[in-house]
């Protein structure tokens, strides 16, 4: 770009990638929504970024696991760089959980639990039109959504965003139109009804 056209540029330009991710903080979002409608430049930014942004989203997840002779080099170079001990630690010492169906159209893959502090940590995954419970949490929920899309109550969230549910708070409707796939760390105490 010349000088003159970077005096041209919007000064919001560079916040439309973090909207187009949806990483702008929620209460952010209205506003940078109210000047991409009026900005000519950052409206044709967001166009810009659509594509490449949905390009990534249609990955399929596998292809983000590492193979298995990743993991191998990996625990190889690990073991040369750590104290000599006498167990060799595997890839194939942990075993990847299975998903669960726990209801209709609703499957988790459990993956860590601590009855100590009455957490679990869970990807949970929806199918599209499918509602969760409506439930009160008995403590601190965090939902981070890797994938499709989420309403809890009110609120939208897209792939990349995060939900923290304070103890005692509840969420009366949880679904999906898209099916989703989140990330949750929670109580297993929770109370649905």
């Amino acid at each position: 770009m010349t000088a003159a056209s970077d005096r041209d540029r919007c000064d919001q330009m560079e916040i439309v990638s973090a909207y187009a991710l949806h990483a702008l903080p929620h209460s952010e979002t209205s506003a940078m929504e109210a000047h991409i409608a009026a900005c000519v430049q950052c409206r044709q930014e967001l166009q810009n970024l659509r594509p490449i942004i949905d390009s990534f989203s249609a990955w399929p997840i596998a292809v983000l696991r590492p193979s298995p002779s990743i993991w191998n080099r990996l625990v190889e170079r690990i073991e040369s760089e750590a104290p000599k001990n006498p167990q060799r630690a595997t890839r194939r010492d942990w075993l990847e959980p299975h998903w669960e169906e726990v209801a209709a159209g609703i499957s988790c893959k459990l993956l860590a639990t601590n009855a100590e502090q009455d957490r679990v940590t869970m990807l949970v995954r929806l199918a599209p039109g499918v509602e969760y419970p409506p439930h009160s949490h008995a403590g601190v929920e965090e939902l981070h959504l890797l994938h499709g899309e989420l309403w809890i109550d009110e609120r939208k969230l897209y792939a990349g965003d995060y939900n923290r549910a304070e103890r005692g708070s509840a969420d009366k409707r949880v679904w999906s139109e898209t099916g989703c796939t989140c990330l949750l760390i929670t109580s297993p105490s929770d109370v649905l009804g």
